[in-house]
C-alpha cells in the first residue's frame, strides 16, 4: 500500500527582473558601472601612464622584442617598434600595425607574467 505525499504548496517563480534590475535592487535602479580594469582599452604612441607602464614591463619578458627598452609609461616610438615586432612575431592580427590592442594585448598576456 502506497503511502500519500504530504500535500506542499509548489514553490513560487521569482519575480521577473527588468533589465538593469540585479537581486536586491529596487526596479528601475540601474546596476552600478563596473570598475574599470587597470591596463586594458587601446594604446598607441603619445599614450603613457600604468597601462603603458604595464606594457612595457610585459614585452621585455618576451627576448629580442625590447631589449633594453625603458619602463617610464610613455608610449614612445621604441615601444611602438616592439608592438609591430611582437605583432609580426606571433602573427597577430586585427590591430592596427604597433598599436596595442584587444588582439595584441590578447597574444601578449598569455605569453608573459
Amino acid at each position: 500500500m502506497e503511502t500519500p505525499l504530504p500535500a506542499t504548496p509548489a514553490p513560487k517563480d521569482p519575480a521577473p527582473r527588468t533589465p538593469g534590475q540585479t537581486n536586491g535592487s529596487q526596479p528601475g535602479t540601474p546596476d552600478p558601472p563596473l570598475p574599470e580594469i587597470p591596463g586594458t582599452g587601446v594604446l598607441r604612441q603619445g599614450d603613457s601612464g600604468h597601462g603603458v607602464y604595464e606594457l612595457q614591463v610585459r614585452l621585455l619578458q618576451i627576448p629580442d622584442i625590447y631589449d633594453g627598452g625603458p619602463i617610464d609609461g610613455r608610449y614612445d616610438t621604441g615601444v611602438r617598434a616592439a608592438v609591430t615586432r611582437f605583432q609580426k612575431r606571433y602573427g597577430v592580427n586585427g590591430d592596427e600595425s604597433g598599436v596595442y590592442g584587444d588582439n595584441t594585448r590578447l597574444a601578449l598576456m598569455l605569453r608573459t607574467k
